[in-house]
């Protein structure tokens, strides 16, 4: 990610102008390596995030509420010991270093004003979060690091807090620019991106690829194959960026894919992606950074959970299409019930010529032209009645077993279906609530085990709620609890119905209002309906539709499952801009 040290000299501003002189008011630590300080100050409270996971090290203001522990670990105890109601006196940085120290002024056990500093290290596996004293010792760790896991720099209580090592690199605000220019000149031969980042002091790869688009007019090239005027463009790329460090007029920039997925961000706008990216612009830093991380954490917890959902379902799957398969094979067998009757009708016929023990009758078959002789086999432990019996009470057995084998085929490919359903919408659900009622509904329906607690009832949710360019409401189902609501207790006799042909998806419903609903509506909630379901990403996507009054729902149908006969189609492609620019937001 991008939290480089040009940033964080950005972030280091940005917090000493929001809470310096500020007192900690609460100390919290929601995992185990995040901290939050509630900072109390003449403008309220703030809540700064200190956070040493290697995949996501930053310190930034959040407005996210998280779930704390019942139980303060060690380390919170520690800091609320050490720290209690310390005033910030300071926020520096080192250089251009993704270190930040905050310096807190409080009182020791006797009384005596003593400076306690967090020096939080941004620095990827090896981030930390670390108390030192007054003295420069360690007081503590939110990682220790011994003497197995580095026998360069350990960071352990009792010792003296050090620097990591310094890097040979020039910094952007300390230095001469043309001296910058001339160094990467004269030093190795590379593409121009990484030979930036091998000589400019706390600068990220997105940044340096970003100059290098400017300096090539977006060619990849090598430092070797510059002119003097691209070198010139270098020398004025590097001095912009300067200009927004030393003036601290960032420009708070994420980069998105382009299904709106959070890529990375920058305190500078970002045009190296072209239209291969989107970009989203905030009015702070701190604001980026809690928009970026916390769909960023959202989507892992989600995929995390969604992960587990979506195994259960799959098993859940394969067993029942290896159920069907073993029950078509025994329909297969049942279809040979015939032939049973005729041995046990050939049998009763021949009665006279046949004895007890015999293994095998050959008789006429008087079913066939020309009465052929055929073997019928016999168990010579049966008397002849006996064995004709037998053959008979199989043809039942058979019978039965074919009539009830198609139903328990028709109720398999039906619970399949349903299977199939469950899957696709945990597949498209956008936050815990919506996999939490989905979840739900498989405990309703006997698939897993309910572990709310009986009085604690899960969120309710409420449909997807859009809006046709010329004024009708359409409602699309989260769900298929959902979707059996929308379906048969929102809508009314004159609303609209969709849904994707034989694909799963949403129910979609515009809403008449009194109204004739026009070709636009209708053309618009097709999309959004082919958008809703597992088509998502294909072109021209059957959507059926029909008038509400023509949905019916089968007795004891699994939720979501529904019948309609008369409708027409439309073959629309999702468009997710479209899509995304009709929907009401809360």
């Amino acid at each position: 990610m991008a939290l480089d040290g040009a940033f964080l000299s950005l972030l280091r501003d940005e917090i000493e102008r929001g809470v310096l002189d500020a007192r900690i008011d609460k100390i919290y630590q929601p995992s185990k390596e995040e901290i939050i300080l509630l900072l109390r100050g003449r403008e309220g409270v703030r809540r700064l995030l200190l956070s040493a996971n290697a995949s996501g090290a930053r310190v930034h203001f959040t407005n996210e509420t998280v779930e704390n522990p019942k139980t303060p670990p060690m380390f919170c105890m520690l800091l609320r010991k050490h720290l209690g109601s310390g005033r910030l006196v300071a926020v520096r940085q080192q250089g251009m270093d993704r270190i930040l120290f905050l310096d807190f002024e409080t009182y020791n056990e006797f009384g005596d004003r003593v400076i306690i500093t967090l020096a939080l290290e941004i620095m990827g596996r090896h981030s930390n979060l670390i108390v030192v004293d007054q003295n420069g010792k360690i007081i503590d760790a939110i990682k220790r690091v011994n003497e197995e896991m580095s026998s360069v720099r350990m960071i352990l209580p009792g010792l003296s807090y050090s620097l990591p090592p310094a890097q040979d690199k020039l910094s952007l605000l300390e230095d001469d620019i043309e001296e910058i220019v001339k160094r990467i000149r004269n030093g190795k031969d590379g593409e121009i991106s990484k030979c930036i980042l091998g000589t400019v002091e706390g600068v990220s790869p997105l940044l340096t690829r970003e100059v290098a688009h400017y300096v090539t007019r977006g060619e990849h090239k090598f430092k070797s194959e510059l002119g003097e005027s691209q070198y010139d463009r270098l020398s004025f790329a590097l001095g912009q960026l300067r200009l927004v460090l030393e003036q601290k007029q960032p420009v708070p920039t994420m980069v998105l894919d382009l299904e709106g997925k959070p890529k990375d961000f920058s305190f500078v706008e970002i045009r190296q992606y072209g239209h291969m990216m989107l970009t989203k612009k905030y009015d702070t830093l701190s604001s980026l950074l809690d928009g970026f991380y916390s769909e960023r954490d959202r989507m892992e917890r989600m995929k995390q959970r969604s992960h587990d959902l979506l195994k259960l379902i799959v098993n859940l799957n394969d067993r029942i299409v290896r159920k069907l398969d073993l029950q078509r094979q025994e329909l297969a067998q049942s279809k040979n019930r015939e032939h049973l009757k005729i041995c046990g009708d050939l049998l009763s016929a021949n009665l006279y010529q046949l004895q007890k023990g015999m293994t095998l009758a050959k008789v006429e078959n008087f079913y066939e032209e020309g009465s052929p002789l055929v073997e019928i086999k016999l168990d010579p432990a049966l008397t002849p009645v006996q064995n004709s019996q037998k053959y008979y009470a199989e043809y039942r057995k058979a019978d039965t077993a074919e009539k009830k084998l198609r139903e328990l085929i028709a109720k398999g490919e039906e619970e399949l279906v349903y299977v199939d359903s469950i899957f696709d919408a945990i597949t498209r659900t956008n936050s815990e609530s919506e996999l939490a009622a989905i979840k739900s509904e498989l405990a309703a329906e006997g698939y897993i085990k309910n572990i709310r607690a009986k009085k604690q009832k899960p969120e309710k949710l409420k449909p997807k709620r859009y809006r046709s360019s010329d004024g009708f409401t359409i409602l699309v189902g989260r769900n298929n609890v959902q979707n059996d609501e929308l379906t048969l207790r929102t809508a009314k006799g004159n609303d609209m119905w969709l849904h994707t042909q034989k694909i799963p998806g949403s129910h979609t419903v515009v809403l008449s209002e009194g109204r004739e609903i026009s070709n636009q509506a209708l053309e618009q909630a097709a999309i959004i309906a082919a958008y809703n379901s597992r088509a998502q990403d294909s072109a021209q996507v059957p959507v059926d539709y029909t008038l509400i009054r023509n949905v019916k729902k089968p007795h004891g149908a699994k939720p979501g499952m529904v019948i309609y006969e008369t409708y027409q189609t439309a073959y629309v492609t999702p468009d997710r801009e479209l899509v995304e620019s009709l929907e009401e937001k809360k």
